[in-house]
C-alpha cells in the first residue's frame, strides 16, 4: 500500500510542477483534472470517502469544466480548429482587437 501512495505522491508532484510550467491553457486545465483525480485517489486510500467524492466532483468535474468554458468564452480554444485535427488549438493573439474590426 506504501508503495501505491509513493507513486500517487509523485504523480501530484508531476502534475505540479507540469502545470506550472506549461505554455498551453488548455493543457493545464486537463492536467489539474488529472491532479484533482489523483488527490481523490489517495482521499479514498486514506479510508476519507466523503473528501475523495468531493474532490472528484468538484476539483475534476466542475472546476474543469467551469475552466474549460472560461477558456472557450475568451476565445483562447478554437473550436473549428480542434474538430479538423482532433486537438484543441491556441488562437493567435491580435486576431480578435484588430484596429478598425469589430466582432
Amino acid at each position: 500500500m506504501d508503495m501505491i501512495i509513493s507513486i500517487l505522491f509523485l504523480f501530484l508532484l508531476i502534475c505540479a510542477i507540469a502545470m506550472s510550467f506549461t505554455k498551453n491553457t488548455l493543457a493545464a486545465v486537463i492536467i489539474f483534472g488529472a491532479f484533482s483525480l489523483a488527490m481523490s485517489v489517495i482521499w479514498i486510500i486514506m479510508e476519507s470517502p466523503d473528501l475523495a467524492i468531493t474532490e472528484a466532483a468538484v476539483g475534476a468535474g466542475v472546476t474543469g469544466i467551469l475552466f474549460y468554458a472560461t477558456l472557450k468564452r475568451i476565445d483562447q480554444i478554437d473550436m473549428n480548429a480542434a474538430t479538423m485535427t482532433g486537438t484543441a488549438t491556441k488562437k493567435l493573439k491580435g486576431n480578435r482587437h484588430e484596429k478598425g474590426k469589430r466582432k
